[in-house]
């Protein structure tokens, strides 16, 4: 008899603000995936970004917010915690010892996939944890993901998923320029981070 593993999610960003297509990603991938637990991971210090994030207080806040409320979904704040660079490799590791005998499912959207070879130990990564793709339309067509679409030289055993996801033009870039802007945000983002980017006047010129 083939045992079924448990499957825990992880969601990862830097969430500089979660907004409604970060929800609806976790709202897919709790109902597509089989997964006992969603593990939302705000993003500590992000080597991979150009820009200054706002702060960890602010950014962990909104991300409570924002998916608090969702089922299975829980919000972890471990990368704002670990010092230096944050690396999703150190984060699968420690799941990874903390729950051996469940199976990691990293959830991400088309765009990260892309660039999932420039990861830090990314070789490691998709040995560690199947990876679950949210696909646009005029990326994936009818065919399923694989990895020789985004992997050159995929390790032996790789394991790509797909999430079914209605496509949205909504980033965070789009929320942060228009709450410089004085802006509404309710269309963009859950109503309780509206409240909060309005309260703590985030994202307003200095």
């Amino acid at each position: 008899m083939v045992v079924k593993l448990p499957r825990i999610g992880v969601f990862g960003g830097a969430f500089d603000p979660p907004h409604n297509a970060h929800v609806a990603l976790a709202r897919a991938a709790v109902a597509q995936l089989d997964l006992i637990e969603l593990r939302i991971f705000p993003t500590g210090e992000a080597w991979h970004k150009e820009r200054a994030l706002n702060s960890a207080q602010d950014r962990l806040a909104m991300a409570q917010l924002a998916f608090g409320d969702l089922p299975q979904t829980v919000v972890d704040a471990r990368e704002m915690l670990r010092p230096g660079p944050t690396y999703t490799l150190d984060t699968l590791r420690e799941l990874h010892a903390e729950r051996p005998g469940a199976q990691l499912v990293l959830v991400m959207g088309a765009d990260q996939a892309g660039s999932l070879i420039h990861w830090h130990g990314w070789q490691d990564i998709v040995g560690l944890a199947a990876i679950a793709v949210a696909w646009r339309p005029a990326t994936s067509g009818s065919a399923s993901p694989s990895a020789p679409r985004i992997l050159p030289s995929p390790p032996p055993g790789v394991r790509f998923e797909s999430i079914e996801l209605e496509p949205t033009d909504t980033s965070a870039t789009q929320v942060r320029q228009r709450a410089a802007r004085g802006e509404d945000l309710g269309a963009l983002v859950p109503p309780a981070v509206a409240r909060y980017i309005d309260q703590h006047h985030l994202y307003r010129p200095t």
